[in-house]
């Protein structure tokens, strides 16, 4: 069995595919995580005045979530990390995608009745208007501060990779 910290970020990989798979779009994985994004999605025609429209990610997990305000108060990025995020411009936009599990793995995945479920909750930031942080260190962290009307669906994700850089997205 993996250990707790990969089995938790793995989970949270495979549950950002699953609501991919259901949104109908493409992943793609870079074969090296060297830029700080774990996941490619694109969708799979033309969406507007668009070709093939795609956006990148970091996807991270936290099973001890902090909330503050209506949002989620993420402190899980180093500098680094958070400037790989932000200092573009990208051709690609980015986002960061934290998936809040439970603390016990084996509440990962349920099956009731009606199907599978998948806990708990995932959410997205995107960084248009932030700063890049002059000098990062790689031991520092960043809070990132996470609206809760931003959870990520199949159709949020959707409508990420389908909007232009800069627009805004429906909240689910």
């Amino acid at each position: 069995m993996l250990d707790p910290w990969n089995h938790q970020g793995k989970f949270a990989e495979d549950y950002v595919r699953a609501l991919a798979s259901a949104a109908g779009l493409l992943v793609y994985k870079d074969d090296l995580d060297y830029d700080g994004i774990d996941l490619g999605f694109r969708y799979p025609g033309r969406a507007g005045h668009m070709s093939s429209p795609s956006v990148e990610v970091q996807i991270k997990s936290c099973s001890n979530p902090r909330f503050s305000g209506g949002e989620l108060l993420y402190d899980g990025l180093t500098e680094v990390q958070y400037n790989k995020l932000v200092d573009g411009p990208f051709t690609v936009p980015r986002y960061l995608f934290v998936v809040v599990v439970p603390q016990d793995r084996d509440s990962f995945a349920t099956v009731e009745t009606r199907g599978t479920l998948l806990s708990q909750l995932a959410y997205f930031h995107g960084f248009e208007g932030e700063a890049a942080i002059p000098e990062p260190k790689a031991r520092s962290r960043h809070r990132v501060r996470v609206p809760l009307a931003n959870v990520l669906t199949a159709r949020t994700l959707l409508d990420l990779v389908r909007s232009p850089a800069g627009s805004p997205v429906p909240a689910a």
